[in-house]
């Protein structure tokens, strides 16, 4: 699996391509933002890892050309990583109401198993957001629109499903049967008014409307 990476730091994008490198992927590193588009129009990877703030803006210009990539390939793999969180960046990866992006802190990284394991559920068409990042958007006021009719357990399920896992993993989070997940689903998606569909395009809609709040 071919991974294109951005990151500026050298210890990190040297640390990074190494471990990505000895989990069976192939690594193309680069440090910047002109780098980065180049590398995603070459490369056409099968998913992009990229620091939010990259030279020379050093503003939100990884994000961008993650998304201007994501328009010229539809679909294309995301994970983003920040070392703040910001709603905004979790509002523009998901507004596309498409999978296959994620969001994690720079501090989460420092787990080998955990990030590879994002890596490669984002690279599958995965949604994976970081808790921290989940815990934070808990914290404002949520009082519109349809979220605030979901009851504790089912914030519960939702926020697993932000983290990307899927009904087993909920299950064993929460201790209870893939049954009773199935069912909880169900009534966010009923309560959220997501209609039916043949593809896991509902779990991110869902996703975005919890973010958006």
């Amino acid at each position: 699996m071919r991974v294109v990476l951005a990151e500026d730091l050298f210890l990190l994008r040297d640390g990074l391509t190494r471990t990505l490198t000895e989990h069976g992927f192939d690594v193309v590193a680069v440090d910047n933002g002109p780098a980065l588009r180049q590398a995603l129009l070459d490369e056409r990877p099968d998913v992009a890892v990229v620091d939010v703030r990259l030279p020379p803006t050093f503003t939100d210009e990884g994000l961008q050309i993650a998304l201007e990539a994501r328009r010229r390939q539809p679909g294309l793999p995301v994970l983003v990583l920040s070392h703040y969180i910001e709603q905004l960046y979790a509002n523009e990866l998901l507004a596309g109401g498409e999978g296959a992006i994620g969001y994690l802190l720079k501090d989460r990284i420092t787990n080998t198993e955990q990030f590879v394991d994002a890596v490669r559920r984002v690279a599958a068409g995965g949604t994976v957001m970081d808790p921290q990042v989940i815990a934070k958007l808990l914290t404002r006021s949520d009082a519109r629109g349809r979220i605030s009719d979901l009851t504790a357990r089912e914030r519960e399920v939702l926020d697993l499903m932000a983290q990307g896992r899927s009904n087993s993993a909920v299950a064993a989070a929460l201790h209870f049967s893939e049954s009773a997940v199935a069912k909880h689903i169900a009534a966010i998606f009923a309560k959220l008014r997501l209609d039916a569909s043949d593809d896991d395009n509902r779990r991110v809609l869902a996703v975005l409307a919890y973010i958006k709040g």
